[in-house]
């Protein structure tokens, strides 16, 4: 039984909403163009065809934003993806060899902590220096920093499932164990993995945000709102517009995907959401 759907997954859900807005619309229209170079409208006070104004090159800064948000959510859909291709298949993995095969789930593990002691900035500088900064080396640095969350999340949730009746009834019929994972376990984690895909991507947000500011992610010309706040940073004090603008952009899609993922996680699991009203 679902739990009632909670405020914070609708404003959530409603933020995350409008980033995803932003970037669909930006594939058709944006107000102006948003690589062009333009001299005369160097910092353009907001109006007069600039909405949110212009910055130093005189490129209007809401086109940017809009193409910024595609780009974002870009790298966080192929970094979550490759976080969950890799990390919930090793992680069912270490889950249900836990008993007779326990070294395998040790090994896998004891790996899966080596992977997570190195940061995605720390993958991306040394992706960046064989192959070169950009959006491909942030998706894949980021992508495999997030791997060892899901490997987590998975396996202690398989180890939940495979002590259910019905798991054990598979094995007992002579089930093969990736017939037991394809058809009993998977299906029932993936309500936990939903909810951990949506906070891994307000990680991802961040990363690529922090990437692109130190020149590791999205390279020019496309807008990144992490490079729009890098260029902002000279001008911080006389025109802050420039940073509030991606800095807003960044906190609130942040803001709307870890609302999301609790929210989810809320509505999932009723039993969660009664232990904490009873806090």
């Amino acid at each position: 039984m679902r739990g009632r759907i909670n405020a914070g997954l609708v404003i959530g859900g409603v933020l995350v909403g409008l980033v995803v807005l932003l970037a669909l619309l930006s594939f058709g229209w944006t107000p102006r163009d948003p690589v062009l170079v333009d001299a005369a409208a160097k910092l353009h006070e907001p109006g007069g065809g600039y909405l949110l104004g212009a910055d130093k090159f005189g490129r209007d800064t809401f086109s940017q934003l809009m193409v910024g948000a595609r780009t974002t959510l870009y790298v966080g859909v192929v970094a979550v993806g490759i976080a969950a291709i890799i990390g919930t298949p090793l992680g069912i993995i270490a889950g249900m060899t836990s008993g007779r095969l326990g070294w395998l789930s040790e090994l896998i593990m004891r790996v899966n902590d080596l992977v997570f002691a190195f940061p995605a900035l720390l993958l991306a500088i040394m992706l960046g220096a064989v192959y070169g900064a950009g959006t491909l080396t942030a998706m894949i640095a980021i992508g495999v920093a997030t791997v060892p969350a899901f490997a987590r999340v998975s396996r202690a949730a398989t180890m939940q499932v495979m002590v259910t009746d019905y798991v054990l009834a598979a094995r007992a019929a002579g089930r093969r164990r990736t017939a037991v994972a394809l058809r009993h376990v998977l299906p029932n984690i993936s309500s936990v993995l939903i909810v951990q895909a949506s906070v891994s991507f307000a990680i991802a947000i961040l990363a690529e945000a922090a990437l692109s500011f130190l020149g590791f992610g999205t390279r020019p010309p496309i807008p990144s709102w992490g490079r729009m706040l890098q260029e902002s940073q000279e001008l911080l004090f006389s025109t802050p517009r420039l940073a509030l603008w991606p800095g807003l952009a960044i906190a609130l899609a942040v803001l709307g995907f870890n609302l999301l993922g609790d929210g989810l996680r809320d509505y999932l699991d009723p039993k969660l959401r009664r232990i904490r009203a009873e806090r």
